[in-house]
């Protein structure tokens, strides 16, 4: 299809589109809209950035009637709260004429809520594995009536741990029922999970994981250690012309929580933070605010790589290069999303060099190198992950015995190296009251005695 009228929309569905400032459908939408329609079962691999969301809600609500039953009839899997909110905000607009209620359920939020929530009735349910499992098991939540089953950002749920509750999700589900897979990457836990609980799918695949974002200018710096990036990442911050709204990337939560300490001094309520030891609503704060623009700078984990859409972010930059190459990818498409430009900037180290190579190896692609900024002050200060540290081959734990000891080791004098033998009125006793060998010796002594 050329354009969304070609679809034989409804009304409704048109003047959503219409108020969404939508005019023609991309690929993955275009591709998926009619096999969607067929009632078969569909695995789609786009990259991240080109509509999945829409790509399977636009049929889906095409195909939805008004309904007054309280269980749900489409259900769709999500692997983060974030993404459940946004959903649900997603589907409340593509739905704004038609009478279709939905909710969404996630962990870290008050269950009992949820359970009343649930209990009122929608016909569509967003929701992350862990919460759904638990409102299923307490029969709080029945899943007879569904039709249709979306799994989006498949291969993250299955990092994340859920396999467990997805396969037990699928025995809950009516066996028949179109099954809907979206994600960016196809690994072989993905195509496992395909041929154990999907019927003869319809496969689309619009573009390859790994292939570069066109619209994405990428480029990268070469940084001694984690303090150094710290003073690059100010240095290039200072430019609030060039870089209006900039997500940094950092690779766990204690690197998250120190960046952010470092861009608070300078920058103040300019910087917030977000990784998955926060709150749900310190998350939900903080992504509104960087999505509104009262905080220019976003530092985050790779929870904030997959599947959201923040509006028009400038920069992207990776402050630590990703182990595994496609959550580069990901990472990046948070900017230069819906045809708009956007660029990419990736910090290595010596020790990243190599995950650095592995991602051009993906995208066939050399990452552009710049020079090291002379205005910038090369640290010498080490995070405590970055300290060189000395094991023992068979004890990691204790010191080697073989290294210079300090001043505060001495040998031990003559008079602490006595070995307790429990008091000298024990030692004559014992030399007094001799104990048998063995206690056949004992009764023999008793014996002879009688004699």
């Amino acid at each position: 299809m050329n354009t969304f009228e070609d679809c034989n929309l409804s009304k409704q569905l048109l003047y959503a589109i219409d108020d969404l400032g939508f005019s023609n459908p991309t690929p993955i939408q275009a591709e998926a809209f009619s096999v969607i329609m067929s009632g078969s079962d569909v695995v789609g691999i786009a990259q991240t950035g080109t509509g999945k969301t829409f790509a399977y809600m636009l049929p889906i609500l095409q195909d939805l009637k008004f309904s007054k039953q309280l269980t749900p009839r489409v259900l769709i899997l999500v692997p983060t709260r974030e993404l459940v909110l946004q959903v649900v905000e997603r589907i409340e607009a593509f739905a704004k004429y038609l009478s279709v209620r939905v909710t969404g359920i996630y962990g870290g939020a008050n269950i009992n809520t949820q359970r009343q929530a649930v209990a009122r009735g929608c016909d569509i349910l967003v929701a992350t594995p862990g919460r759904l499992y638990d409102l299923t098991l307490d029969r709080t939540l029945k899943l007879r009536d569904v039709k249709k089953l979306v799994i989006d950002e498949v291969d993250v749920m299955l990092d994340l741990g859920f396999r467990f509750q997805i396969t037990n999700i699928f025995e809950l589900l009516p066996p028949r029922r179109q099954n809907i897979m979206f994600s960016a990457t196809m690994t072989d836990d993905v195509s496992k999970l395909i041929d154990d609980f999907f019927i003869a799918p319809a496969r689309i695949s619009i573009a390859v994981s790994g292939t570069p974002l066109e619209n994405i200018a990428q480029s990268c710096y070469s940084v001694e250690n984690f303090y150094t990036k710290a003073n690059l990442l100010e240095y290039l911050l200072k430019d609030k012309t060039t870089y209006k709204k900039v997500l940094v990337f950092v690779s766990n939560k204690k690197s998250a929580d120190r960046l952010f300490q470092a861009m608070e001094t300078v920058y103040g309520n300019e910087a917030c933070v977000i990784h998955s030891n926060k709150t749900q609503n310190y998350r939900i704060r903080s992504i509104k605010q960087f999505d509104e623009g009262k905080n220019r700078i976003l530092i985050s984990t790779d929870v904030m790589a997959r599947g959201l859409d923040l509006d028009k972010i400038t920069h992207v930059v990776n402050f630590d290069t990703p182990n595994y190459p496609e959550n580069y990818m990901h990472r990046i498409g948070r900017t230069g999303r819906a045809k708009e430009k956007g660029t990419s900037v990736l910090f290595y180290t010596e020790k990243e060099r190599e995950a650095k190579e592995a991602i051009e190896s993906l995208m066939a692609y050399e990452i552009p190198t710049i020079d090291f900024p002379e205005a910038v002050e090369v640290s010498e200060e080490l995070t405590p992950e970055e300290r060189p540290q000395n094991f023992e081959l068979n004890n990691p734990v204790r010191a080697s015995e073989t290294e210079g000891r300090g001043a505060a080791f001495h040998e031990k004098s003559d008079k602490n190296k006595r070995v307790n033998l429990g008091g000298s009125y024990k030692r004559e006793i014992a030399k007094k009251y001799k104990k048998p060998k063995t206690r056949g010796d004992k009764n023999f002594a008793k014996g002879k005695k009688k004699r």
